[in-house]
């Protein structure tokens, strides 16, 4: 019997996996993409934590789902359009250098450190948001920092995200059931333990005070 045990375990699990990353397709639909897109990734992320950082599996998913898309659906959307804008900015670089060859290639340089800066800041920013109470801007510089000095999570990040594309690319009916969902739990598995590494230097006993 402890097989089986084992065994309805692991497939309860892959079940809430999967349901979870319904959510997080339907409710970013429901915001008609852009507008819901960011609530309901944060959202998927808050239950990812729950699961990760306090094994509450048994939480009530659409119920903690809606609450949490809901609770801070204006100020996610200021994230979203900050966020779009940075990346408005560097197609349109590219695209201009593109255009003129050989003119501007003193930008490259530049372009590529906000390309760096901006990928590592939406790798860490919604663990972070799932997990701090932070004012507005704290949220975006706290998630690049964070992510600068934990390199090997971030090498982590980059390698879940390459395999998950992978398995994408080779299974493409995995996509509304184990996409957003695996990707928030690897993030937060990692970002726990960023955290626990930085409230290790600064003396800290409960990463919440980080």
């Amino acid at each position: 019997m402890g097989g089986w045990d084992k065994f309805y375990i692991i497939a309860k699990c892959m079940l809430r996996i999967a349901y979870l990353n319904i959510l997080w397709i339907f409710f970013t639909l429901v915001g008609i993409v852009f507008f819901g897109i960011f609530p309901a990734t944060s959202a998927m992320f808050t239950i990812a934590r729950k699961w990760i950082l306090y094994g509450e599996w048994d939480i009530p998913l659409f119920k903690t789902f809606w609450t949490a898309y809901k609770q801070d659906f204006f100020k996610l959307n200021g994230y979203s359009l900050i966020f779009l804008l940075v990346g408005y900015f560097l197609y349109y670089d590219i695209a201009f250098i593109q255009l003129n060859p050989g003119q501007f290639q003193f930008l490259v340089p530049v372009i590529l450190l906000i390309l760096m800066t901006t990928l590592i800041t939406i790798f860490f920013f919604f663990p972070v948001f799932a997990h701090f109470k932070l004012s507005f801007f704290q949220y975006i510089k706290q998630a690049f920092l964070i992510g600068v000095s934990s390199p090997l999570e971030l090498i982590g990040m980059i390698v879940v995200t390459l395999f998950l594309y992978g398995a994408i690319v080779l299974i493409p009916g995995i996509i509304p059931l184990f996409t957003g969902s695996v990707l928030a739990l690897a993030y937060t598995f990692l970002c726990q333990r960023a955290f626990k590494k930085i409230a290790m230097k600064k003396g800290l006993e409960n990463i919440e005070q980080v």
